[in-house]
């Protein structure tokens, strides 16, 4: 009986055919499953290589010797890690980022059962590559500086919100012992007149025990000589009654206020070297000057900006490009005679806080951004809805700078919004001469 003849492999899209061969990957921190199909023999092959930098570095050496150095694809699930930056330094390969979620979705289609297995993952990616290569993103990586200020950026929010984290779990510390500390040491518990009074005297007891020209040294040692608020506070500590002198719960909450104010302490110091790092990278970007003058970025936001559009306009041709990937562009649902839009969950959520809070910012400093605001709210939006609205149109005040490489003028902009017969422009002559 004869055997049917092979049919041949379908011809590749017209996005793939310079590459030598194409390769999906399926990483993970103990291996990478690797999938490659060699587009001149159109055979594919399997194989397995630790997640070692010396493995991966003696596959890509082997894969440039195989193919001379001629341009490979590679196809793998988004993520930032080791891989990421090895691949990103290796110049004759094109990097294509599958978000993870489509992945998934990708191989349920196939495997509804739930079945999943690595081998087969690295192949799945390989075919959606084959299949959907103009679907899907290609890594523009950005140059060097772009890259280290994004890092450093990063890691200063994470710190942030450590912080923020410290000092929830602080205040509730102190409600529950110890109440007059906001008034002793203010509000913001994050000040180091705050971190180094609850050190020194974690306790209502502690300070009361402390003779009153020694409490005076210390507010006086760190700035505080209002004589009003000096007085106020000393005739406080004097006549305050604690909430419970029950030791079972007063030396656990002293030991952990103690500790929460040294952390804190410790993590003002660490945002403060990043705050240092950004500002000495930024000085010398060459897109500073557009970030640096929108109205109310500041160094933190101007340099979150600087970092996410960098120096390479091929990353973001349009607006839509930016409020997409951002998650700031709302998302369209139809279903049957129903339509309804809601706001986008799947996206970089550093990038979409970006945004969201530079917007936010923006509502001090520029008068059309807050006229825009408040017809958003007067329309019965809620103030974080209004916020996105916001933002989604500062992306395109922003992009226009950034595309044409032009500072923001909001003079100019407002000049702009009159041209175009803007009903809010008579308005915002007024608000920008009070501003």
């Amino acid at each position: 009986m004869n055997r049917p003849a092979r049919l041949p492999a379908p011809p590749l899209p017209a996005a793939l055919t310079t590459f030598a061969a194409l390769v999906g990957i399926d990483w993970s921190d103990s291996k990478n499953d690797i999938c490659l199909y060699d587009c001149a023999s159109q055979q594919r092959e399997l194989v397995q290589v630790p997640s070692t930098p010396e493995a991966v570095e003696a596959w890509l050496q082997a894969l440039r010797r195989r193919f001379g150095g001629r341009p490979v694809a590679v196809v793998y699930e988004e993520n930032r890690g080791p891989l990421t930056y090895q691949l990103m330094a290796v110049e004759f390969l094109t990097l294509y980022l599958v978000n993870p979620a489509t992945a998934a979705r990708y191989r349920e289609t196939f495997t509804p059962s739930g079945a999943k297995d690595d081998p087969t993952d690295a192949a799945d990616l390989l075919d959606l590559l084959i299949k959907h290569a103009d679907r899907l993103r290609i890594l523009h990586a950005h140059d060097p500086q772009t890259r280290e200020l994004a890092r450093l950026c990063e890691q200063r929010r994470r710190f942030v919100d450590l912080r923020t984290a410290q000092l929830q779990r602080l205040g509730r510390e102190l409600k529950n012992y110890f109440p007059q500390a906001s008034l002793l040491v203010g509000e913001d518990l994050a000040t180091n007149l705050a971190c180094d009074f609850l050190q020194r005297w974690p306790s209502l007891p502690a300070v009361q025990r402390a003779k009153t020209q020694t409490v005076r040294a210390f507010y006086y040692g760190h700035q505080c000589r209002s004589r009003a608020a000096l007085q106020e506070r000393l005739a406080l500590i004097a006549v305050a009654k604690p909430v419970t002198e029950d030791a079972s719960l007063v030396t656990p909450a002293v030991l952990t206020v103690t500790a929460l104010a040294a952390t804190i302490r410790t993590l003002n110091a660490a945002i403060d070297t990043f705050d240092t790092a950004i500002a000495a990278i930024l000085a010398q970007h060459p897109e500073a000057p557009i970030f640096n003058s929108l109205p109310g970025a500041g160094p933190v936001m101007a340099a979150r900006l600087t970092a996410f559009f960098g120096t390479d306009r091929r990353r973001y041709p349009t607006p839509g490009d930016v409020q997409q990937f951002s998650g700031i562009a709302p998302v369209l649902v139809r279903s049957g005679n129903q339509q309804w839009v809601h706001r986008r969950w799947c996206c970089p959520k550093f990038i979409l806080q970006t945004f969201h809070e530079y917007a936010r910012c923006s509502l001090n400093q520029s008068a059309w951004a807050l006229k825009y605001y408040q017809r958003q709210r007067d329309r019965g939006k809620k103030h974080h809805a209004a916020i996105r609205a916001l933002a989604f149109k500062w992306i395109r005040v922003i992009h226009a700078c950034w595309l044409s490489r032009t500072p923001y003028d909001e003079a100019r902009y407002v000049e702009a919004l009159r041209r175009h017969g803007s009903p809010a422009a008579p308005a915002l002559d007024a608000a920008i001469v009070a501003h």
